[in-house]
């Protein structure tokens, strides 16, 4: 049985994750608009990958029989300017993602809810993959600075992801 106390914190959690997914929504409509199509669909796939978090941990709660109350998401409050404003946005998002996930996990050890924990340990292994994969792209932008060449030339790269690539082991 989940306390009332962690169930709150997953429900946050799932709104987050959902939060996320609207957030990766709103910076592919700014990569659209400017012109950056490849990072766009990037940004789409990363946005059905939070989705897909989300929902695992609203599962989650179902099988432990546990009410899940939905909260709010509230729009994304986004206005990038350059490619590199994007991807700067999404890291240091993904970092507050991180630190609620973190939290999270204290609490179910500290909870001995060896069962959330587990299944929090997924989170936290792919929070590392997320963080990093952001923040290689951020380097690069910043590598190549300017260069409008160089900055298509990585927008169709980052354009080639597949979202079945991305997703990662539902198992463990």
């Amino acid at each position: 049985m989940l306390t009332k106390e962690l169930q709150e914190q997953i429900i946050k959690q799932i709104n987050m994750e959902f939060v996320s997914a609207y957030l990766y929504l709103g910076l592919a409509a700014a990569c659209e608009s400017l012109n950056y199509r490849g990072s766009a669909r990037w940004m789409r796939a990363q946005a059905e990958e939070e989705k897909g978090h989300a929902m695992r941990l609203f599962e989650f709660m179902v099988q432990r029989n546990a009410e899940v109350k939905l909260l709010d998401i509230p729009a994304p409050s986004v206005a990038p300017k350059t490619l590199l404003d994007v991807f700067k946005l999404a890291l240091e998002h993904e970092q507050k993602v991180t630190a609620s996930i973190d939290r999270l996990y204290g609490l179910a050890f500290e909870q001995r809810s060896f069962s959330t924990a587990h299944e929090l340990s997924w989170f936290l292994k792919e929070q590392i993959e997320e963080e990093k994969s952001v923040r290689d792209i951020v380097r690069t932008i910043e590598m190549l600075g300017d260069d409008p060449a160089a900055l298509l030339d990585l927008d169709g790269e980052l354009g080639e992801r597949k979202e079945e690539e991305e997703e990662g082991d539902e198992e463990e």
